[in-house]
């Protein structure tokens, strides 16, 4: 990583510091301001963009076992300087990403002796922030404190007046199905007040908030085994704080209050804000201030792959029907199949391991399903008791090894506490030291994973396909909410969303009659998530034997979308209601456009990157889809109409 820093281009001390407004740090490009100030011994900060206010003024500070550091505070110093850097990575939205950002400390004294750092990085269109919370005097004197518990943190979003809300309600912890939750798979409502509290327990992030002056994301990033997942509370009316996890989450078990060493830091908090939703779309914020915590053992790499559960729910976990995955997989050039829950039981590990060697004997490889618990819910799908437990984990790690397994994927975490951060991290590690991809599912947001830990592919953490199956109301659903993620879970972490499919019935009887949701989305919708959800391991929810009935083209185009992506724009946006987005691969754009307004979509799309070789996939009013070769445009001008529940695809060359 090349990495240049220009200091000492502002440096306050106590003595030349205001009593109240202490400075207003810019972005490189001076669009993006932050505020900060200490009022009545309290600090605070505020956003504007353009000058116009997007956060009003919002307490900070953090209480503790050793102390109160939300009162008694006063400004100490500042030092305010630039940070530029450039890094790489394969599996983000984006494989070359330049950062340029101010950079500032701010030091805050409790009572005359130092308290915290806030350490600050302002980019264009991105805020993160963090405490580093310093050693405190110990009671007795002479000695310090080594360590401390955030009881609360006082961290707050002040929304202003007019504000809406794009929020997913977090789960209290120990109910839902099997007492998994919370499982970050509640739904996002669209365009509602602030005010609300959900169901008492909060909201998951990231959150989105419309305000009067513009478009805001708050999210975390950052967070390890030492510390936890938080989310935001509404205390009143448009002012959201930070939260600590659910007592009830894990069962109970662990504490919801993190503990960290002193010195020590919080996870970075962020905010993404603009006029318009596509620095929001294309932020790069959640790892921009992340490191790799350790080294890849190997090469890990990335394609789409296949599932059956979804279609054909757990009975299709058999030999038979795996291994007949397995051809379909091969044949379509895909990289993996994922075999579900039960597989221990309904295949055998004995048969698991012929699976495999069958498997990569195709260029194919296998992923297997693993329950994360012991002991913090009654989920009953196998294998379990392992994944929790490192000698039984490791033990399992090296089987997978010795027979040719690619990775796991576990599911059932079911709390945002810091012991449950730490089995995920242990499970990464862990993972890590055999050659294992990891995905997570029933599991909290990925917070930087994707730089953090080499070997993540993604995780759930949203209302995903598989409630397709379960009936006709999610299906209803379903390209309202494609609308969303783009632009806030997917957004700030790889989401495996397990979408795509022809199926016109969730079921392998393709019938109406038999259990299992009916799709009311187009084939270009279904070919059109293949780009829109991004995972950098995507398993798709074809089903073998229905694609023999669908036209070449569209298994062609799904032979051939990437799942890797070197650059993202958002070209327009409203969330619910309809989404138009462009990823490139190498020299190769997708442009797709999806509606759920209720009505036909048209738009004129300025598309200056595709310059030849440009193919149009779209619906006509009936969601029938055709393909078709265009000319390019001299205007660099297209037309494209789409459907209520349908999509366009534009594919072409730079």
């Amino acid at each position: 990583m090349k990495r240049l820093i220009v200091t000492s281009l502002f440096f306050a001390s106590a003595l030349a510091v205001s009593a109240q407004d202490v400075a207003t740090l810019r972005s490189p490009d001076g669009r993006l301001s932050m505020s900060l100030s200490c009022r009545n011994s309290s600090a605070q900060y505020s956003v504007a963009y353009d000058g116009k206010t997007i956060l009003d003024n919002s307490p900070l500070g953090l209480k503790t076992d050793v102390a109160d550091f939300s009162t008694g505070l006063e400004s100490a110093a500042i030092k305010v300087d630039t940070v530029a850097f450039n890094y790489q990575s394969k599996v983000l939205k984006k494989s070359d990403i330049k950062v340029k950002a101010t950079h500032a400390v701010w030091r805050l004294n409790r009572n005359g002796v130092p308290a915290f750092d806030l350490v600050i990085m302002l980019k264009n269109n991105d805020i993160a922030f963090r405490y580093e919370m310093l050693r405190q005097p110990a009671a007795n004197k002479g000695d310090s404190t080594f360590c401390a518990t955030i009881k609360d943190d006082q961290t707050h979003f002040n929304m202003p007046t007019g504000t809406t809300t794009f929020l997913s309600a977090q789960m209290p912890g120990g109910t839902g199905w099997a007492r998994t939750a919370p499982s970050y798979e509640l739904p996002y409502f669209a365009d509602r007040p602030t005010g609300d509290n959900a169901n008492g327990a909060g909201f998951i992030f990231p959150c989105l908030f419309k305000t009067p002056n513009g478009w805001a994301l708050i999210s975390e990033t950052g967070v390890t085994s030492a510390y936890c997942a938080s989310h935001l509370v509404c205390e009143n009316g448009g002012s959201y704080k930070i939260a600590n996890p659910i007592e009830s989450d894990y069962n109970y078990n662990g504490t919801s209050a993190p503990g960290i060493p002193l010195p020590g830091c919080t996870p970075w908090r962020t905010i993404t804000v603009g006029t318009d939703l596509a620095p929001i779309a294309e932020t790069t914020i959640p790892w921009d201030f992340v490191q790799p915590l350790y080294e890849p053992s190997k090469q890990y790499t990335y394609g789409a792959g296949t599932w059956s559960w979804i279609i054909g729910f757990d009975e299709s976990v058999n030999y038979k029907n795996q291994r007949e995955y397995i051809d379909f997989t091969a044949k379509m050039g895909y990289a993996s199949v994922l075999v579900d829950n039960w597989w221990d039981t309904q295949i055998g590990r004995d048969s698991i391991a012929a699976l495999s060697k069958y498997a990569l004997s195709k260029g194919v490889s296998l992923m297997l399903w693993y329950n994360s618990n012991g002991y913090w819910n009654d989920a009953p799908q196998t294998p379990r008791n392992i994944m929790n437990n490192i000698i039984a984990r490791r033990r399992e790690m090296a089987w997978m090894k010795s027979i040719g397994i690619r990775g796991i994927k576990v599911d059932f975490f079911g709390s945002d506490k810091q012991q449950t951060m730490q089995l995920y991290e242990d499970i990464l590690a862990d993972a890590n030291d055999f050659g294992l991809e990891v995905i997570f599912h029933g599991a909290t947001l990925p917070r930087g994973w994707e730089r953090m830990y080499p070997n993540f592919i993604g995780s759930e953490a949203v209302l995903a396909s598989e409630n397709l199956h379960f009936g006709d109301d999610f299906c209803r659903q379903e390209s309202y909410n494609a609308t969303l993620h783009p632009l806030i879970r997917n957004a700030v972490a790889s989401m495996d969303y397990g979408g795509v499919t022809f199926n016109d019935y969730f079921n392998t009887a393709n019938d109406t009659t038999i259990w299992g949701g009916h799709r009311v989305t187009s084939d270009i919708f279904q070919m059109a998530v293949a780009v829109l959800f991004q995972c950098p391991l995507n398993h798709l929810a074809l089903y073998p034997r229905v694609t023999k009935d669908n036209e070449p083209w569209k298994l062609e185009f799904l032979k051939n979308v990437p799942t890797l992506w070197d650059d993202i724009k958002l070209i327009d946006a409203y969330p619910g209601k309809y989404l138009i987005l462009a990823r490139r691969h190498a020299h190769t754009w997708y442009v797709v456009a999806i509606n759920a307004t209720g009505a036909p979509l048209k738009r004129t799309l300025s598309l200056p990157m595709l310059k030849c070789g440009i193919t149009l996939y779209s619906d006509d009013t009936n969601l029938k889809g055709s393909m078709k070769e265009i000319k390019p445009s001299k205007k660099s001008t297209y037309e494209i109409n789409v459907p209520h529940d349908g999509a366009a695809i534009l594919v072409g060359k730079e």
